[in-house]
């Protein structure tokens, strides 16, 4: 019998800086919705960790901008709300407008 992997969480990792404002703001995010994930700091990062880092970021997100974030197979570069909202299955923020 094959394993039912729909409520597995979802793997998040967070690429940042400390001096981003929006990396801050997906940080912050993830914490007000309790959404475990996984910070990487590059710019604290030296040798071949960050040059591993940046080549496996270069991968996913050729322009190396930040905030890059992961969930599962999928990549969101920048902090997008909804997006990010819309891949963990939270609710929208945005509301229908009224006729």
């Amino acid at each position: 019998m094959k394993a039912d992997n729909s409520d597995r969480l979802p793997q998040v990792t967070l690429y940042a800086l400390q001096t981003c404002s929006h990396c801050r703001a997906a940080k912050k995010f993830f914490q007000q919705h309790q959404i475990a994930f996984r910070s990487v700091y590059v710019d604290l990062l030296v040798g071949e960790e960050r040059n591993d880092t940046m080549r496996r970021l270069r991968d996913i997100n050729p322009a190396c901008s930040f905030p890059t974030i992961t969930v599962n197979q999928e990549v969101i570069v920048g902090f997008k709300e909804e997006k990010l909202r819309r891949v963990l299955s939270l609710p929208s923020k945005v509301r229908p407008q009224q006729p």
